[in-house]
């Protein structure tokens, strides 16, 4: 594939999977906000919980195979096939030790709801069986376009199931519901668009291959999820379901915003930096517009966030919520670096080194479950600063071995950032002196948005910052080429 080719064929990904992602995440956005007015912050809590059991296991359905397939230059149907059947056999022996556990579970937690809630939630984990390695097919192809219609079907039909059972009273249910429809329709429709079908074939040979690479990221996305969600296990177990509660959906709005940029580039950017694995000026200029494009945009919105959490609340989720804004700031905060961490360890698997991404996670959950010990005992506040603290860590961790591989360190990646971070907190303090005028929420929130984006621009512009330029160059691309 020629430079050009790749670069057109990026970009276009890069559009499309963003548009997937804020169409789903605008709808869902929507939706939350309609639930959270119907539903007790508890029931979200106890969601919050199930949801921690299920994604947990759903890294083993994946088995980091999907990832061995998108690095593998010359995977074919065979590989495709063999990693399918093996992943639904997987699939079935999870679901089966959910359904099992279930009673103990809900023992532990001292809440006898939890059996069926788990039992009906778990069923993710066969779906998942069955969509997985379509995704890895259309992530390997690059046809992004896919994931586009499937995931807008899921979102939009998982919404009026939603809504529709929190109106008719059904409670914890509709949360049930709205999550399930999403997945079904979700593969439906992918399993409908997309022509590869897995063929009556195996190799035991070619899946031991497969698993000498793909292991090492399972190891890692489990202890990744693991660690990311053990503060809601203890949470759950040491606090009241309300807090968790706040607690989940302080992080909700700010993890939505980032997922859809950090999914959007993610999925298009292991893919196209695994096909230039052998050309490693190539994949570290690619990693660096990832981390300045990506930083770019999320600074401003992130930083927005912080300032403006009060007003956001109040409006959209009424006083009941109240208690998620502390969380909702240091969330912001927390992720606001996760470009730096996405990008890097992307260059690192597309290189073919997921031995040193195992290293990597080894070392920063080490550190993260010691500061989890160390803050549990002092409240869910503490342990959501304990985030904070690690995730400042753990962007040192994961740059650091780019500095030998791509010869792009963690200080030069900071300033390549640098003028991003200084011009949004610029504008976070001139937005938040606003609060002091005596206007309501809602217009206080529309004149803080457009000063907002009136002084991003304008600093872009005097500064003449080369990822906007790039973004509007890019747009205007897009229009002249339809045109």
């Amino acid at each position: 594939m020629t430079e050009a080719n790749l670069r057109n064929k990026t970009i276009s990904g890069l559009i499309w999977r963003f548009l997937e992602r804020c169409g789903a995440q605008g709808v869902n956005f929507i939706v939350q906000i309609v639930l959270a007015r119907l539903i007790a912050p508890e029931l979200y809590g106890t969601i919050a919980l199930v949801t921690v059991f299920t994604a947990i296991l759903q890294i083993f359905v994946d088995s980091g195979m999907g990832n061995a397939l998108i690095q593998k230059k010359d995977a074919d149907d065979l590989d495709f096939s063999s990693v399918f059947y093996f992943n639904m056999a997987v699939c079935g022996v999870l679901y089966l030790g959910m359904y099992i556990a279930s009673p103990y579970i809900a023992s532990f937690y001292n809440d006898d709801e939890l059996v069926a809630v788990i039992r009906v939630m778990s069923l993710v984990l066969v779906i998942a069986g069955v969509k997985n390695i379509q995704q890895a097919y259309v992530s390997k192809t690059m046809q992004f376009k896919r994931f586009f219609f499937a995931t807008i079907g899921g979102t939009v039909v998982a919404a009026v199931v939603g809504i529709w059972m929190a109106y008719a009273g059904y409670g914890v249910w509709a949360l049930v519901a709205q999550n399930l429809t999403n997945k079904i329709i979700d593969t439906i429709v992918l399993w409908l668009t997309v022509k590869w079908r897995p063929k009556l074939m195996f190799s035991f040979n070619r899946l031991k291959g497969l698993v000498s690479y793909g292991w090492k990221l399972l190891v890692s996305a489990l202890l990744e999820t693991v660690y990311n969600n053990v503060r809601q296990l203890i949470m759950g177990k040491l606090d009241t379901t309300a807090e968790l509660g706040y607690y989940n959906r302080g992080k909700q709005l700010p993890f939505t915003i980032i997922g859809n940029i950090n999914t959007s580039i993610d999925s298009v950017l292991f893919p196209a930096l695994s096909s230039q694995q052998d050309a490693l000026e190539r994949v570290k200029s690619m990693t660096r517009r990832a981390i300045k494009i990506s930083s770019y945009i999320m600074w401003p919105i992130m930083i927005g966030f912080v300032f403006t959490a009060e007003p956001i609340v109040e409006l959209l989720l009424t006083h009941k919520w109240a208690g998620c804004i502390p969380y909702l700031r240091i969330f912001c905060i927390t992720y606001v670096f996760y470009p730096i961490h996405s990008a890097n360890l992307n260059a690192i698997k597309a290189v073919g080194r997921s031995d040193v991404f195992l290293k990597l996670e080894i070392i920063k959950k080490v550190i993260g479950i010691i500061v989890v010990i160390c803050t549990m005992w002092f409240g869910p506040l503490v342990m959501a600063y304990s985030l904070l603290f690690t995730s400042l860590v753990n962007q040192i961790v994961n740059s650091w071995p780019n500095k030998k591989l791509l010869n792009y360190s963690y200080i030069e990646q900071l300033k390549d950032i640098a003028p991003f971070m200084l011009l949004s907190v610029i504008m976070g303090v001139c937005v938040y002196g606003l609060n002091f005028i005596g206007m309501g929420y809602a217009i206080t929130l529309v004149f803080q948005i457009i000063l907002g984006v009136i002084i991003y621009v304008a600093g872009s512009v005097v500064f003449k910052f080369d990822s906007f330029y790039y973004l509007l160059d890019t747009v205007k691309g897009m229009f002249i080429r339809k045109e």
